[in-house]
């Protein structure tokens, strides 16, 4: 499935019912089958293509910002870290452009604050992740400030229905 980037959102969204029990619904599980759109459907009273189609609109309207599996990238030898950088402001649009060029750079936020830009790194290595770090500082001139994982956390979310 491939939808352009959402567009941010100015506040809460309506959700109807049936989009809700989607997402919760999805967020327990999606199904390991043959037709996973059609198992998914079958257990919300829903047809594949409704199903597809929810999934699109909501990645449209920037409810949802991706619909794609989560990897624990540590039990297969690689690494994630959450990092920072202070962009002066003259040069955002620059330093985004040269960091979004890696292709470690997992996704990236603006943030109001003094370190405001934040992405996160994926290597398929643990010393990948030192030299993503290098070549983004050597590129932009401005030290990475890396956040390693201490402690994961899964926060189970569920909309009411």
């Amino acid at each position: 499935m491939s939808v352009s980037p959402p567009r941010p959102l100015d506040g809460p969204v309506p959700l109807d019912e049936a989009d809700r029990r989607l997402i919760n619904h999805l967020h327990e599980g999606f199904p390991l089958c043959a037709e996973p759109y059609h198992e998914a459907g079958r257990a919300l009273g829903m047809d594949a293509d409704e199903v597809l189609a929810r999934l699109e609109a909501l990645l449209a309207r920037g409810v949802l910002t991706r619909f794609g599996p989560l990897f624990q990238v540590e039990r297969l030898g690689g690494r994630f870290v959450l990092t920072a950088l202070a962009v002066p402001e003259a040069r955002y649009a620059e330093v985004t452009a040269l960091v979004n060029a890696l292709p470690e750079v997992a996704h990236n936020y603006r943030r109001e604050h003094r370190l405001n830009m934040w992405f996160v790194l994926a290597t398929e290595t643990p010393d990948g992740i030192a030299e993503a770090i290098a070549r983004i500082e050597a590129a932009t001139g401005l030290p990475v400030f890396a956040f390693p994982k201490e402690e994961e956390y899964f926060v189970h979310l569920r909309l009411p229905a």
